[in-house]
């Protein structure tokens, strides 16, 4: 599914005060911040050096494009942590790798893994369609009262109540992802009754964030490894994997 807008390398100037903190040290608080695509998917934060607190940076090595750095703060120390980049259009621009870092923060508000697209969004509608999802022919879910996400650039993913759910196929997996929209994911694989074993299938948002609450509870399948029936109607797989 293509993305038009924002194209990879797209970048553009960012109005919001954003901090990083690691350590219990700041080590950036800039209101000149960009938004950089380096996909098409989401973007992730370039910083002006002016703006950085150089103290903790230690330098660790690089290439022709940029060099690298460690974060030491707090007597610990984040490895590979930081670009300082040397050419192209974002020369002279540091990039903070948001996983390498105890906190990040737009304004006064904490986000997660990367900034959530402004030309990007997420909407959750109530359908009566009748959906079903069935697992090497076996049915583990039908409902008409599932939850619709639409996400721009992304398949349309289908909540559904888990009193809608055959439950006696999930299994609780430890797989836990998160996602700046929607929250923190928890995951079941599924298990049919002649073994077949699906790791990581389904997912579902204990405490979804409140843009998504109204998939408070209910749960998605990857309809990329699932046969999914809409008012009897088999709709193709789609062929990516993101969101």
């Amino acid at each position: 599914m293509s993305i038009p807008f924002p194209y990879a390398g797209y970048s553009e100037k960012c109005r919001k005060r954003v901090r990083v903190v690691y350590g219990g040290h700041t080590l950036v608080d800039t209101r000149r911040s960009r938004l950089v695509w380096e996909h098409v998917f989401y973007p992730v934060y370039y910083v002006p050096l002016d703006d950085v607190d150089e103290i903790f940076f230690e330098h660790s090595g690089g290439n022709a494009v940029a060099d690298t750095y460690d974060i030491i703060a707090g007597g610990r120390r984040s490895v590979n942590a930081a670009q300082l980049f040397k050419k192209g259009d974002m020369k002279g621009w540091l990039k903070i790798a948001p996983d390498k870092v105890d906190h990040w923060f737009e304004e006064d508000e904490e986000i997660y893994l990367h900034p959530k697209d402004p030309y990007k969004r997420v909407d959750v509608l109530q359908s009566s369609r009748e959906v079903s999802i069935q697992v090497d022919g076996v049915e583990i879910a039908r409902s008409t009262k599932a939850r619709l996400m639409y996400e721009t650039g992304l398949p349309v993913r289908t909540y559904i109540p888990k009193t809608d759910v055959h439950l006696e196929y999930l299994e609780p997996s430890d797989l836990i992802s998160a996602c700046p929209y929607k929250g923190v994911a928890n995951y079941y694989n599924v298990r049919l009754p002649k073994g077949l074993t699906m790791d990581g299938l389904v997912w579902w948002y204990r405490n979804p964030n409140a843009e998504c609450i109204d998939i408070k509870g209910y749960v998605a399948f990857y309809d990329e490894r699932v046969d999914v029936f809409v008012d009897g109607v088999l709709v193709p797989r789609p062929r990516t994997r993101f969101g």
